[in-house]
């Protein structure tokens, strides 16, 4: 699930730490979401879970998969609410062909990085990444931590 912590603001609704452990994010986009209304419920009262969700290009449109909303018990009773479903992005075209076209023609993929609210609409921040590979987490990793011990060495 996910959890606000000092560094984001009010306004965030989810975030997926693992996407930057696991790719190389080259470029980053703005999406809308398309939802219904129990989702947008939902996302207010932050039951949302985009770690293992990724993106797909179907018939020239943007569709999240994988991300997990979760109903609130007092969602309306006439529906039956599917947690799990494809949801579709809005983008531009110009977005969506440079997307399309790394994703085909240069193996990339496409990972949801964050979720938001800018006013009063849900977005979402999606990346255009490459995989790392395990020597690659291991070299960031170390960086990280070497960074954070200068701080301290610095702090002293």
């Amino acid at each position: 699930m996910s959890k606000k912590n000092a560094k984001t603001s009010d306004n965030t609704i989810a975030i997926n730490k693992k996407a930057r452990h696991d790719y190389f994010i080259e470029n980053d986009f703005e999406a809308g979401l398309v939802l219904e209304g129990w989702e947008v419920k939902s996302l207010r009262a932050g039951k949302v879970q985009i770690r293992d969700s990724h993106v797909i290009i179907k018939n020239g449109e943007a569709w999240l998969l994988g991300a997990l909303i979760n109903p609130l018990p007092t969602a309306s009773t006439h529906i039956t609410p599917d947690p799990t479903r494809t949801r579709k992005l809005l983008l531009h075209h110009k977005e969506l062909s440079t997307l399309v076209g790394a994703v085909e023609r240069k193996g990339y993929t496409i990972v949801p990085l964050a979720m938001y609210w800018i006013r009063g609409r849900a977005k979402i921040k999606i990346g255009l990444a490459k995989g790392k590979q395990k020597q690659d987490k291991r070299a960031s990793e170390k960086e990280r931590d070497w960074q954070r011990e200068k701080q301290r060495m610095i702090k002293r």
